[in-house]
């Protein structure tokens, strides 16, 4: 089993079962996780509605999360 990013957010998502099937269609880290769509989840084989609605939300929620870091920015310059 694979034990990368995309399998530790399936994990917390307790959808673990579907972290192949992610990885063998291309969906290998959370940046292209978060295209996810419903023609996506059909490839990948996530049927159950329950399932693809925590998907879903949790794709949303990681959109979110970064709309809410992109007014965060550091400079590497030296401070005076």
């Amino acid at each position: 089993m694979c034990t990368n990013i995309v399998y530790e957010w399936l994990k917390s998502l307790q959808l673990p079962q579907y972290a192949e099937s992610f990885v063998d269609n291309g969906y290998d880290d959370l940046e292209v996780c978060k295209q996810i769509g419903d023609p996506d989840l059909d490839a990948i084989g996530v049927a159950v509605p329950h399932h693809r609605r925590r998907i879903h939300e949790a794709v949303r929620r990681l959109k979110e999360a970064d709309e809410a870091a992109a007014g965060l920015y550091f400079t590497l310059e030296p401070q005076p």
